[in-house]
């Protein structure tokens, strides 16, 4: 990954190679603590991030899950943010805001712990580095959602996520794909996911999943170009047998499935449906699109 001149830690801009935490720090030993993921993208108007606010006001009520009080507002970490991406003079990237617990307290139990926050932005460009990816299911379900709050974006979740990349090198695909504890197909390790059958858009619905900012801003984008768009229970015949199926995601974008457990969607590239959204995804996030323009917050 790329660096940048500055991250900002608990109020100060800290050179890049100098922002160090505690070895012994909650966080660390424990998975609690909360992040967001956020691209930001160069545009005739200068860096644009891409749903800045709706993302701060996930981190915040991540944070809250885990009764982790930062003392700071959503509007703060948004103009945070901007700055920080001023400061580093980056045009195109990814900014990562975390709050975590940290050092002073050991056992499980975090009450008593301090609480800490960073951003930090950086360039970076293709996530999955495909243009469409082969996907197997993973041997891991996803996340019992009565074990955790599945609509936070807390660090101990990903671990889970991280087995099942890791176990990618068993079947040689580029991407996961989880099944719920009811065997019904929930998301991947980073990525919500949709199907196209017959012209119809089609993707698990709150549940086991993380409702993405992205998948909510594709579901606009399709219903206003006229697709009809379903949440519901979908299997994974109901994948195999789909006409197109992709990924969606901050750090995924739109990526297209090329296969799924070795079975083809068409000639392995990207189809029709697919394609189109997300042509008019990168029009809205480069701010080309005029009448998405309220997704953006310009640096």
């Amino acid at each position: 990954m790329e660096s940048a001149e500055f991250i900002w830690m608990d109020g100060e801009y800290v050179p890049w190679d100098e922002a160090k935490v505690h070895c012994i720090n909650h966080t660390m030993h424990y998975g609690g603590g909360a992040f967001e993921g956020i691209r930001f993208y160069k545009t005739a108007k200068g860096p644009a991030v891409f749903r800045l606010k709706e993302h701060m006001k996930r981190l915040l009520y991540s944070a809250g899950v885990m009764e982790m009080d930062c003392g700071y507002s959503v509007e703060d970490w948004v103009n945070m943010t901007v700055e920080l991406i001023a400061k580093n003079k980056i045009k195109e990237g990814y900014v990562r805001p975390m709050i975590y617990l940290g050092y002073g307290k050991m056992g499980i139990n975090p009450v008593g712990a301090t609480v800490n926050c960073l951003n930090a932005c950086w360039g970076w460009g293709s996530y999955l580095g495909h243009e469409a990816v082969d996907v197997a299911i993973s041997k891991y379900m996803r996340i019992h959602p009565k074990t955790t709050v599945q609509d936070a974006k807390i660090t101990g979740h990903y671990s889970n996520s991280i087995l099942a990349s890791l176990a990618l090198k068993e079947s040689g695909a580029h991407e996961a794909l989880f099944l719920d504890y009811e065997g019904n197909v929930a998301e991947g390790p980073g990525e919500n996911v949709f199907l196209v059958k017959e012209g119809v858009l089609k993707t698990p619905g709150p549940g086991c999943i993380l409702p993405g900012l992205t998948r909510d801003a594709v579901m606009t984008i399709a219903r206003d170009k006229g697709y009809e768009v379903q949440e519901e229970t979908l299997t994974k015949e109901d994948f195999y047998e789909a006409d197109e199926a992709f990924f969606t995601g901050t750090a995924a974008e739109i990526t297209p499935f090329a296969s799924l457990d070795g079975r083809k969607y068409g000639d392995g590239k990207p189809g029709p449906i697919s394609s189109e959204l997300k042509e008019a995804f990168m029009k809205v996030v480069k701010g080309e699109d005029p009448k998405y323009e309220h997704y953006l917050t310009y640096v």
